[in-house]
């Protein structure tokens, strides 16, 4: 294996096949079955490092770059686009309150995490949801149910019942990036791929979509709050 590439962590599951990842760190994790040998690992690291290489200078090359949240007064959390600073509050009934910042109660701090991430599971269904609809209106588009996911991977999705799945973290990003992705979406009710046709309806309801597009490339690594 080239010694230029260390890998920072090994995780064994009853998955079928190997998968590199290179985290938001750069750090390198490789997911494999249980009863794959680290030479097997090494060598199909060593097969794939010009890859790994490639996308860690990616990686390290990114302006602003990704650091974990600590949940302390100061800390900035996205919505919307924006940074909004976070409080510390004592006799707070609410765990986690937006008023132009955000606000925690400090019973609530042991559970940090999951309350942020609750409070933007909550914000993205309302608001996403408000955006699916009034497209649908607009532009004649029928659509099935909405849900909320836990996706790190993909923003959003369409199945084949005409359901639209989008990942919780976009609520972090502009409206406009998200009015991208409800666009994007709905086309897909209609074409089921990534053709010509399909950019073409993309661009008639959203004709600087590629803005959007290019935005959530540069930027959607900071969509999260935690490195995985």
């Amino acid at each position: 294996m080239d010694v230029n590439i260390k890998i920072k962590e090994i995780i064994r599951t009853n998955r079928k096949s190997i998968a590199i990842q290179i985290m938001d760190d750069s750090s390198i994790v490789i997911r494999t079955p249980y009863n794959v040998s680290e030479d097997t690992i090494n060598s199909i690291v060593s097969k794939n490092k010009y890859w790994i290489h490639q996308r860690k200078k990616e990686i390290e090359s990114r302006d602003p770059k990704f650091s974990p949240k600590e949940y302390v007064n100061g800390e900035g959390f996205l919505y919307l686009g924006d940074f909004y600073k976070l409080t510390i509050v004592d006799n707070q009934n609410e765990p986690l309150i937006f008023k132009n910042g955000f606000y925690l109660s400090k019973n609530a701090l042991p559970n940090a995490r999951d309350v942020f991430i609750e409070w933007y599971k909550k914000e993205a269904y309302k608001k996403i949801s408000e955006r699916v609809e009034w497209y649908a209106k607009k532009e004649g588009y029928e659509y099935n149910k909405i849900k909320i996911t836990n996706a790190q991977k993909r923003w959003a999705s369409c199945s084949p019942l005409g359901n639209l799945n989008f990942s919780w973290r976009l609520i972090m990003s502009p409206l406009r990036v998200i009015d991208y992705v409800v666009i994007h979406e709905l086309v897909h009710l209609k074409e089921n791929n990534h053709s010509k046709s399909f950019w073409n309806k993309v661009k008639v309801i959203m004709s600087d979509y590629e803005k959007y597009d290019d935005w959530l490339k540069k930027n959607g690594h900071l969509l999260k709050i935690l490195l995985k």
